[in-house]
């Protein structure tokens, strides 16, 4: 029975936000309980009973709370599989399933799920630190061009900052509690961003239930609208002869309408839309809070016309910071429809890591370590590091690539891909 995403995914990320650590109960089941078929993440229900196994890893990887999870499974549960039934999907590798929960349970007993609160203090007082420092240049100085761009670029550097602070608290790692974690997530999502906490939480999931997969991913559905994405998806568009943008150029006009334009021209208005729209009063009361800071702050010294001006480079600042850095882990790799592969293989296939330095670290706010992040999102980021030797490891035991590349190469991949791609599809068009 189809049902709308919309509600389906109300569903998931009313679990997803509330957040299960491994359960022995759950991990390791001495009967197989079976519910009704859930695609997770996905915008249908079937009527296939469905063994716990096949949804426990993206359940424990999300949730920090366990007796919720229970809240919410208890009312889909329809039996016990027999004795005879396979309680294994075949399009899964058991073996690898294994060995990567045996992988949690030595991650949770290290103690890498637990956060160093010190650690997200500093994070956030560097932030505001810049922010104080941005207005007092234009206090201290004018608003002559200099003072002005420096403020921009201090502002900018705010917002990106801020950006992979609110990621933080989203996937609840910094506090045991997960209520804590959506208080202060809507307070630096929202009053020092200006964007909405559901919002995010509402994409971000999707993301990383099912990243990369065409039509369940929306972070890849700029396909086909605007860009050819992936080898298969590129040449199926092509075969379709379905031409909604020039894609051999796509390479190109990326510096476009990609990196510049995402959040000025197309995050700044649609976050207001889908506030009003889903009725979130509070999380536009927070948005809200940032512009009426911003402008009062800025306003006395640059006028309206200045202010606003100020406030476009800094989106644009953002823009270019956050679309590098979120592309670079994703972009160049496997981009396809979902192939119903295990938690560990469907996030291996879709993601790949940057070198570490002090700068990459803090730059993408750990997100070099974007494998890392997506096996375990609730990990506190600062711990990725210690973590990753125990997954390159498990993926050289089963044959699986753990790609890690400069900084400069994986933005540069970006581009490479989107041509490779472009042209695949252009071939495609012309001859198949």
């Amino acid at each position: 029975m189809l049902i709308p995403l919309y509600f389906s995914f109300l569903y998931s990320v009313t679990l997803s936000r509330e957040g299960a650590t491994a359960d022995p109960e759950l991990a390791t089941p001495t009967s197989s309980p079976a519910y009704h078929g859930i695609d997770f993440f996905c915008c249908h229900l079937n009527d296939v009973p469905v063994p716990l196994s096949v949804l426990q890893d993206p359940f424990i990887a999300f949730h920090l709370d366990k007796a919720l999870v229970r809240k919410y499974m208890n009312p889909l549960l329809i039996g016990e599989l027999a004795p005879d039934q396979p309680s294994f999907e075949p399009s899964k590798n058991k073996k690898l399933v294994e060995d990567f929960r045996e992988l949690r349970a030595t991650v949770e007993k290290m103690g890498l799920l637990q956060p160093n609160h010190a650690f997200f203090i500093l994070c956030l007082c560097h932030i505001l630190v810049l922010d104080v420092a941005a207005w007092l240049i234009i206090w201290y100085f004018g608003a002559s061009l200099v003072p002005f761009l420096f403020s921009a670029v201090l502002l900018g550097t705010v917002q990106a900052q801020a950006g992979w602070l609110q990621h933080d608290f989203g996937h609840l790692s910094v506090f045991s509690k997960s209520r804590w974690n959506h208080w202060v997530h809507k307070f630096v999502i929202g009053h020092l961003k200006g964007a909405p906490a559901s919002w995010w939480n509402h994409l971000h999931f999707q993301h990383h239930a099912k990243p990369n997969c065409f039509r369940k991913d929306p972070d890849v559905n700029m396909h086909p609208l605007f860009f050819a994405l992936g080898k298969t998806l590129s040449v199926e568009l092509g075969v379709q002869k379905k031409k909604f943008m020039p894609y051999n150029h796509q390479h190109k006009y990326f510096f476009i309408i990609g990196p510049p334009a995402l959040v000025p021209l197309y995050f700044q208005w649609y976050i207001f839309y889908f506030a009003v729209q889903r009725k979130q009063w509070v999380d536009l009361a927070w948005m809200l809070s940032f512009y009426i800071r911003f402008f009062l702050t800025y306003l006395p010294f640059l006028g309206v016309k200045g202010t606003l001006g100020l406030h476009l480079l800094v989106r644009f600042i953002e823009s270019n910071w956050f679309v590098w850095v979120t592309q670079m882990n994703h972009i160049p790799m496997h981009i396809d429809y979902d192939k119903n592969v295990d938690w560990f293989s469907t996030q291996l296939q879709a993601t790949c890591n940057v070198h570490q330095s002090l700068f990459n670290d803090w730059f993408s706010g750990h997100l070099n370590f974007q494998i890392e992040h997506h096996l375990f999102p609730t990990m506190p980021r600062h711990n990725y590091w210690k973590v990753a030797p125990l997954v390159k490891s498990l993926c050289a035991k089963h044959g699986i690539e753990y790609q890690c590349k400069p900084l400069l190469t994986a933005f540069a991949d970006i581009v490479h891909s989107l041509k490779d791609s472009g042209e695949l599809w252009l071939d495609a068009y012309l001859h198949k």
